[in-house]
């Protein structure tokens, strides 16, 4: 049987404290994945402890900007 863990944080510092390289992009948290080849974008709910995935692209794509909310 696969074993899940799920977390339930508060605010952006627990987040960084699971992932120390997470970074905060008002609204979103950017989680680099892959040896820091991709970033996962995401905008996250604490209140309701939901995580929703904006989008996944490559270090290029994402130096790119075109991901920022106006």
């Amino acid at each position: 049987m696969e074993s899940r863990r799920r977390a339930t944080w508060a605010s952006f510092t627990e987040v960084k404290q699971s992932f120390n390289t997470a970074d905060f992009v008002a609204p979103y948290v950017i989680f680099d994945i892959g040896g820091n080849k991709y970033r996962l974008i995401a905008e996250i709910n604490f209140s309701r402890n939901v995580l929703f995935i904006r989008g996944i692209m490559t270090l290029k794509e994402y130096m790119k900007g075109a991901w920022k909310k106006p």
